[in-house]
């Protein structure tokens, strides 16, 4: 496996990023910021994995959420 030193997201799992976001920011936030129904309409980490991982865009803008949380820690 080849390493990557510059990618903030190598070895972070999907769920640690859900519960990383959902910590620092809450259910709330993530959904104003991010309006999709897992996080809107009786949130969950489980259902919010589930569509995740099935939507590409969806994905992207969570993890774009990840990064701008941990850059400014």
């Amino acid at each position: 496996m080849d390493s990557q030193p510059n990618n903030p997201l190598h070895g972070v799992k999907l769920e640690q990023i859900l519960v990383a976001l959902e910590a620092h920011y809450g259910w709330e936030y993530m959904g104003y910021n991010i309006n999709i129904r897992c996080f809107n309409d009786n949130p969950s980490i489980k259902s919010s994995l589930k569509f995740l991982r099935r939507t590409p865009w969806a994905r992207t803008k969570v993890e774009q959420m990840y990064l701008n949380m941990i850059s400014k820690k």
